[in-house]
Formats: structure tokens, C-alpha cells, sequence
């Protein structure tokens, strides 16, 4: 997991013990009905050559760095009065075309800057750009999750209005942006409906620390079996606070609900005392 290979933090060596040699023999008889658990381990990971003490340290320095750049971050988009929202799901879940139809949606209402992350290529950029609203695009390399140092350098090239909402488009991903805090009041977590409903259970810590769930492509129901109703029961074993929106950017569908929890959190933080309470790091 990259919160332990460090691929935020540049090339990491492996200096911790030494590991042990697996004999794998590839016939039949290795076809056991059974599962191998990986992730039992104190650290909750597994990387060869390191105890499991050792991944630990890793991680909580790491995550500490991170933390750090993370409250700075927080304190400057508290200072404007800024709503940041971090747009986490896999490839292909429809991070973008929402995010283009929601900046429409909200032209002369609110101002809206996005950051946008991928592995490679500034795409999403130029769509984003394109319904006028400024976007800074961050490629990670092999990276596979933005951190909070790499959003801190973008929102020094975005002149973020007052009192808007910044978008963070994160890499595609339901693994490893789950552990990096970039700053954000929220993250929203995007699954389409092509995904299958039984996500939440495999992605747990993606779901977890999400605020809502947006159930995506759902004009796409009737050729899938995805079963809406146990998705959202998954998600709420899971997380049992997180919110449910079912939509549909092609037909339209969610698309208020969508905006009118935009408008709740926007609202809720221009009010009174809000400043305060997110420069504390909510």
C-alpha cells in the first residue's frame, strides 16, 4: 500500500530485516479453497522484507509529514471561507462529468476552482477549464493518490475567490487516497452503478472516512444488477453516518439532490464560528 512504499516520498529503501522465501509450486494440488490474508497484521499490510513494527514506523511518519502539510492547508482555505471537497473513486466513475455539469449548475451562485489529479495527461483540465471555471492539473508519475503537499503547490497557482468551493479531484483510485488528508472539510466518494454493490465491504477504508456516497450512471440501472438498496446498506455497515445520493448526469437525476447538499455544506460553512472550527481541523 503506498502509504508504506512511500510512492508520494520518492524512491524508499527496504533496510528492514530480511525476508523469507516462498516456494510456490503452480500445479493442482495449490488450488486449495481457501483465502490468504494479507492484511491481519498489526500494520494491516504486508510489504516483503519489512516487519510488521517496521511498515508501522513507516506509515506513521509518513502520514505525520502529510498531516502537517494537510493543516496548513486547512488553515488557508479557512481563512477564505473556502468549501474543499476531495472527489475519490476508481477510474471511470464519472469524477469529471460531474464535476462539469455541477459548475454549470452553479455559475452566478458560487465561485468554483478545481484541482485536478492524474497519473498522466491534463485532459480533465482542459474540460474543466473549458466551462470557464480555473483548474490546476497535477500529474503523479506512478504515483496513486495526490498528498497534501502536492495540493498546497496548486492552490498557490489558483486564485481562489472568497467564500467558493474548491474541488480536488483525486487520482482514480479506492485504495490509497483513503489515508491522505489533503486538507479537505469532506470527501465524497463517487461508485457507478457498473461496479457492483458489494464495493463498500472490499474498499472499506475508502467508505469510511467518505461524508457521502454518490451512487453514479444510474440511467444505466436497468442493464446491470447492481441492487441500490443493499450498495447503501453496505456503505452504512461500513460507515454508518455516510450520506446516499443516487445520480444520473445524463438524465438528470440527483443532480438536485447533489447541488442542495453542495449548498448545506457551502452554508454550513459561512456560518458563524465555521472559521474557527475548521482552522482547528475538523
Amino acid at each position: 500500500m503506498c502509504k508504506v512504499c512511500g510512492c508520494g516520498e520518492g524512491e524508499m529503501r527496504i533496510d528492514g530485516p530480511e525476508g523469507h522465501a516462498h516456494h510456490h509450486h503452480h500445479g493442482q494440488e495449490h488450488a486449495h479453497a481457501h483465502s490468504l490474508d494479507f492484511g491481519a497484521g498489526a500494520a494491516g499490510v504486508h510489504v516483503p522484507g519489512l516487519s510488521q513494527a517496521r511498515i508501522v514506523e513507516i506509515e506513521q511518519n509518513i502520514l505525520a509529514k502529510n498531516d502537517s502539510y494537510a493543516a496548513d492547508n486547512r488553515r488557508r482555505l479557512a481563512s477564505r471561507n473556502v468549501l474543499a471537497l476531495n472527489l475519490v473513486s476508481s477510474p471511470g466513475a464519472g469524477k469529471t462529468t460531474l464535476l462539469v455539469e455541477t459548475i454549470k449548475a452553479l455559475a452566478g451562485e458560487a465561485p468554483v476552482a478545481v484541482i485536478e489529479g492524474d497519473q498522466e495527461t491534463a485532459n480533465d483540465a482542459r474540460k474543466i477549464r473549458e466551462t470557464g471555471a480555473p483548474a490546476i492539473q497535477i500529474n503523479t508519475g506512478k504515483g496513486c493518490h495526490l498528498d497534501a503537499h502536492m495540493v498546497g503547490h496548486a492552490m498557490d497557482h489558483l486564485d481562489l475567490a472568497g467564500s467558493s468551493i474548491l474541488f480536488i479531484e483525486n487520482v482514480g483510485n479506492l485504495v490509497c487516497p483513503s489515508g491522505f488528508d489533503l486538507g479537505e472539510d469532506a470527501k465524497v466518494v463517487l461508485l457507478s452503478v457498473t461496479e457492483g454493490d458489494d464495493k463498500p465491504l472490499k474498499y472499506p477504508d475508502m467508505f469510511a472516512a467518505s461524508s457521502l456516497l454518490l451512487l453514479t450512471k444510474t440511467d444505466l440501472l436497468p442493464y446491470v444488477d447492481l441492487d441500490v438498496a443493499c450498495c447503501a446498506e453496505n456503505a452504512r455497515k461500513i460507515n454508518p453516518g455516510i450520506d446516499v445520493i443516487e445520480v444520473s448526469v445524463k438524465s438528470g437525476e440527483g443532480m438536485k439532490a447533489w447541488l442542495d447538499w453542495l449548498r448545506r455544506r457551502r452554508g454550513a460553512n459561512l456560518s458563524p464560528g465555521a472559521e474557527r472550527e475548521r482552522s482547528a481541523g475538523a
